[in-house]
C-alpha cells in the first residue's frame, strides 16, 4: 500500500505516521491490486484530533473521518481504521458483484461474512423542477427546506448539487454531462 500523509494545523512526529501506516496496512489484505492510502491529520478547536483516511484501489474507494476529543491521535486512527474495516465487510459481496469479480481479494476470513442487502427499498419518490440559480441561492433554498442537499441548475446550465458536510461547511457536486462506459 502506498501512503500519502497530510498534516493540517499540526506537525506530527514519525511515530504517529508509523502507527497509522501499521494499522492501515492491515487492510491491504482485502485488495488484489496496489492500493493508495491518503491520510490527513488535523487538530480543530480545543484539541480535537481528526483523522481522515481514504483508500483507493482501482475504482474502489473507501473513506472514513473520525475524531478524538481527548487529544489522542492514535485513538482517532484506530476509529477510522475500524470504520473502513466495517465498510469493507458490509460491501464486500456487493462490490465483488457490481464492480469486477476481482475487486476484492477472495481470501476474506469467514468471520467477516455479512448478509448482503438483496433489495433496495425506495420508500418515497419526489419529482423536482431543476431551476437555474447561483450556488448561494441553492444553499439558501436548501437551508430553507431543512434538507442536507439540494439539486439545481447553475448559471452555466449544468446540473449541480450542494450539500451540507458533516464537519461543517458546504460541498458542491457538478455534473460534466458525459457518460462513463
Amino acid at each position: 500500500m502506498k501512503f500519502t500523509f497530510t498534516c493540517k494545523k499540526i506537525s506530527l512526529n514519525d511515530s504517529i505516521k508509523e502507527y497509522a501506516e501499521k494499522k492501515i496496512s492491515k487492510l491491504d489484505r482485502y485488495f488484489r491490486e496496489d492500493a493508495d492510502a491518503l491520510v490527513t491529520f488535523s487538530v480543530e478547536k480545543s484539541h480535537r484530533c481528526v483523522v481522515e483516511i481514504t483508500i483507493i484501489s482501482g475504482s474502489t474507494l473507501f473513506r472514513a473521518q473520525e475524531e478524538s476529543r481527548d487529544g489522542d491521535m492514535r485513538g482517532a486512527i484506530d476509529a477510522a481504521c475500524s470504520t473502513i474495516d466495517r465498510q469493507i465487510r458490509k460491501n464486500k459481496t456487493r462490490l465483488s458483484k457490481r464492480l469486477r469479480q476481482d475487486a476484492l481479494a477472495p481470501a476474506v476470513p469467514a468471520e467477516f461474512d455479512v448478509s448482503e442487502e438483496t433489495e433496495f427499498q425506495i420508500v418515497r419518490t419526489k419529482h423536482v423542477a431543476v431551476k437555474p440559480m447561483s450556488e448561494d441561492e441553492a444553499i439558501l433554498q436548501m437551508n430553507l427546506l431543512g434538507h442536507d442537499f439540494f439539486v439545481y441548475r447553475n448559471t452555466d446550465d449544468v446540473v449541480s448539487i450542494v450539500y451540507r458536510r458533516k464537519n461543517g461547511g458546504y460541498g458542491l457536486l457538478e455534473t460534466d454531462g458525459t457518460e462513463e462506459e
